[in-house]
């Protein structure tokens, strides 16, 4: 914080290929069962492409965090923009703080706790890696439904780094 009051972090943009993705199979390539226990063991995931491939799957981002989607807090532009949010927010005081959202990116160009502001989405932070993430100009955006993920889909965006 005190870097930022003196000028000394800066922000700067970059145009930006974003990606959405959710935790569901298709997006993070894992199914329900092994083969090996013939699909009898239902309530375990496992890997199913790549290199770690019947691996258990623990749905957690490579720094061992949950995902999530951004949350705007109490006093946010959101609440501007959608008013009728004040009193659930007010109501429940865990929706009172901001919360970043997960942003997956090519750790040799962002490493680990780099925030992002993306346009239509919120500030995030990476915590994450995917395996056809490669480049600066390339991040992956984590939202909770698939639906919402397909919504987005892949867009070109100017991005602020912090």
């Amino acid at each position: 914080m005190l870097l930022q009051l003196t000028g000394c972090a800066g922000y700067h943009t970059r145009i930006m290929e974003t990606t959405a993705y959710c935790g569901c199979g298709q997006c993070c390539s894992w199914e329900r069962g092994s083969w090996s226990y013939l699909k009898l063991d239902f309530w375990n995931r496992y890997v199913s492409a790549g290199k770690a491939r019947g691996a258990d799957y623990s749905g957690k981002t490579a720094h061992g965090t949950e995902p999530l989607e951004p949350q705007p807090g109490l006093l946010s532009s959101d609440s501007l923009r959608h008013p009728w949010m004040i009193p659930v927010r007010t109501i429940f005081p865990w929706l009172w703080r901001h919360k970043d959202g997960t942003i997956a990116a090519d750790t040799k160009y962002y490493p680990f706790g780099t925030r992002m502001y993306v346009p239509g989405w919120g500030w995030g932070v990476v915590v994450d890696r995917g395996g056809a993430i490669k480049g600066p100009d390339r991040i992956d955006l984590y939202f909770e439904s698939h639906r919402e993920a397909l919504k987005w889909g892949r867009r070109r965006v100017e991005v602020t780094i912090e």
